[in-house]
């Protein structure tokens, strides 16, 4: 709140319970001090007021272990919670932020206790890049977890049997609740000493306990049984202090008391320490890590004298022991899991120097055996400075969904000895990721560094991306008729499609009698004509293909209403009487162009086949053609038939207008011969090309 802080404060659901307590136990432990000093406290005595830790808790955003969180920044950053095994709630950090991954531990241990689970490994992830990891105990190794047990409950029975009080100073929340759990259980197997009582002194105890009530879903399997059964944390032979002046608490007999804090700088445990030092039947023991120059520490080198909070000297005539209890990791499981995690880089922090440096000694000398291209780089910067890695661009991508499975086989049926099919094996094997060198053909998507490789069907479904297309409309000038249209666009394109409606009432051009639509490439480019007067629309899906199509036809378009050939093989002679035309001079007219034209087809055949005898009447012209026996090829029904060398062989074909030269002639061709007959309507069927659309029947 002071520092001006605007990021996201991410904790897990216990943290958020447990802080709030610590941080409001602080408060209350800096309005004491207040009430007891001479003056009042400055805005410099306190880290915060209550007004502002309320608001800070009312900040935190809560998150599951395995959850992942990505904050939606360019440079990928995201992040996902790894249960640490240090304390109810604890947790390390993966985070994955500009295409590298670092793995933050904190305090974590690889030691399942009485309620806790051990840490786990990141499981589905690639070695991470950094890997930032605790070295509180350096190069220390633990003893096992029974010989420790079994030291802490032998040296508190042998201070209470010989009369004496056993002081464990222990903070609030942590390592106490283990540590009570484990003396519950012992006095409970020994009925000899129930009648020593244990008392548990922190304001914090009863809450703290309750946080433990309810997040007992989180803790291992041990505590999830006995929740069925009863409450873990009610003890039987333990009871809480909320309030105790040592002044006057009655310890004339044997007692046990876990006092905060834990390193002995003030509070209760400073005053019973300070209270009970001098009796060489009490006893102090240290339960957990000690920070350097603190009391804790100190008296672990058993001095003669110590100092008090009044500032006197008195001597230590009581016994001290340290048993670690901590939730840390020694050398052996911190190198075991550093190992198992195979990072390229690694932090050391959280320690102090010496341990850290012997730890980095030991860590060099294990991967000494390794080629130095693959030995990871070890740091153990001091605080505040800086450490700067270098990573060169990595060049790999990801297949994702349909494409990270190789299509289905099919496999051959089995034959047996007769030949026949004996077992149909037409089943598909199961789909199988690709092997190593086939090639793989997708949509490839660089996202926040990341790059991965997917079909156009899974665009969607593992990547933001939308699969979309871009349609194109152009309006093109074309004053000629759809079958100039359909002419030049057939010449050019095969497999056109072609459709046909009935005018509509918003059409502006009727006169075609309808709106016809050309389809080219599959329908991805279509030319539409009819629709509006003097215009032909052009459609198409934007694409590589489809624009270089479009652009064609457009071209096509604009050359069919104005080359000479469009306009002799479509155009019409003018017909616009004067003023001093004569009734009935449009039919002479039409009459004599019809005539013409049946005489250009006489003429075509003679050309072809030398003897043809025309007959005209009206718009209907007849035409004979023969050609001598031995030039032509009689069908099988002929050839059963005798005949002699100069027969002739006749075909008679028929050309009709049914009304002027734009509409449908029907021409007929009949004869004997199927190859005479065929020659004759090619024939025709190129003259009608190359002079006027004659529609053939």
């Amino acid at each position: 709140e002071r520092t001006g802080f605007k990021g996201r404060i991410f904790m897990t659901h216990p943290t958020k319970a447990v802080i709030r307590l610590l941080l409001g136990d602080y408060l209350r432990l800096m309005t004491m001090k207040k009430s007891g000093a001479s003056g009042e406290l400055s805005s410099d005595d306190v880290l915060y007021t209550e007004a502002e830790l309320q608001s800070c808790v009312d900040k935190i955003e809560l998150i599951d272990y395995h959850q992942t969180i990505d904050l939606n920044l360019p440079s990928g950053l995201k992040f996902h919670a790894l249960n640490a095994g240090h304390v109810l709630g604890a947790a390390m950090f993966f985070i994955e932020i500009g295409g590298r991954s670092v793995l933050y531990t904190g305090d974590y241990s690889m030691e399942e206790d009485r309620h806790l689970m051990a840490a786990e490994l990141p499981k589905y992830h690639a070695s991470p890049d950094v890997l930032i990891v605790e070295s509180t105990y350096g190069v220390q190794v633990h003893a096992s977890r029974a010989e420790r047990e079994a030291r802490f409950t032998g040296t508190i029975e042998r201070i209470v049997s010989g009369g004496g009080r056993c002081l464990i100073p222990v903070f609030a929340l942590g390592r106490a609740q283990e540590l009570l759990l484990i003396l519950d259980e012992y006095w409970r197997e020994h009925p000899r000493l129930q009648s020593v009582p244990i008392y548990y002194a922190s304001k914090m105890a009863s809450r703290a306990l309750r946080v433990y009530q309810t997040y007992a879903n989180m803790m291992n399997a041990r505590i999830r049984s006995r929740m069925d059964l009863g409450n873990p944390f009610s003890f039987s032979h333990i009871r809480n202090l909320k309030s105790i002046d040592v002044n006057g608490f009655d310890d004339r007999g044997p007692s046990v008391v876990f006092a905060s804090p834990g390193m002995l700088q003030s509070g209760v445990s400073r005053q019973l320490f300070d209270r009970w030092a001098t009796d060489p039947k009490n006893g102090v023991l240290i339960a957990g890590y000690a920070v350097e120059h603190t009391l804790a520490k100190e008296i672990m080198s058993q001095p003669k004298e110590v100092v008090t909070m009044e500032g006197r000297r008195q001597p230590l005539n009581a016994l001290v022991d340290y048993v670690s209890f901590s939730a840390h990791v020694d050398f052996v499981q911190n190198r075991d899991f550093i190992t198992s995690v195979n990072p390229r880089n690694i932090i050391l922090v959280h320690g102090a120097k010496e341990e850290m440096g012997r730890l980095k000694g030991a860590l060099m000398m294990n991967y000494s055996k390794l080629p130095e291209n693959k030995r990871p780089t070890i740091a153990m910067p001091p605080n505040e400075v800086d450490v700067k890695l270098i990573f060169t661009r990595r060049r790999s991508a990801k297949v994702m969904g349909k494409l990270a499975e190789s299509p289905a086989v099919a496999e051959e049926d089995d034959k047996n000895e007769n030949g026949d099919a004996a077992i149909d094996r037409n089943e598909k094997k199961m789909a199988q990721p690709p092997r190593e060198g086939e090639s793989v053909r997708g949509i490839l998507v660089t996202q926040q560094n990341s790059s991965k490789i997917v079909s156009p069907e899974d665009l969607s479904t593992y990547t933001p991306l939308r699969v979309g297309s871009v349609s194109s409309r152009l309006h093109v000038p074309f004053a000629g008729k759809v079958e100039t249209l359909r002419l030049f666009l057939n010449e050019m394109f095969r497999g056109i499609e072609e459709t046909q409606e009935d005018a509509t009432e918003d059409a502006d051009d009727k006169e075609n009698g309808g709106v016809v639509t050309f389809s080219l490439h599959g329908g991805q480019v279509q030319v539409i004509a009819g629709k509006t007067k003097g215009v032909a629309t052009v459609e198409w899906d934007c694409s590589s293909v489809g624009d270089v199509i479009a652009d064609s036809v457009v071209a096509l378009i604009m050359h069919a209403q104005s080359s000479a050939a469009s306009i002799r093989l479509t155009g019409r002679p003018c017909r616009h009487k004067s003023k001093k035309a004569r009734e009935g001079e449009e039919e002479e007219y039409q009459k004599r162009s019809t005539e013409e034209h049946l005489r250009a087809l006489h003429n075509a055949l003679t050309d072809q086949f030398l003897c043809v005898e025309a007959t005209y009447e009206a718009n209907k012209g007849t035409f004979e053609v023969k050609i001598d026996a031995a030039n032509g090829s009689r069908n099988s029904e002929n050839d059963n038939e005798g005949g002699e060398d100069g027969d002739a062989l006749v075909c008679v074909a028929m050309v009709e207008f049914e009304g002027d030269l734009e509409s449908t002639a029907k021409i007929t061709v009949e004869s004997e011969d199927e190859k005479l007959a065929s020659n004759v309507r090619a024939c025709l069927q190129n003259v009608a090309a190359a002079s006027a659309p004659i529609a053939i029947g």
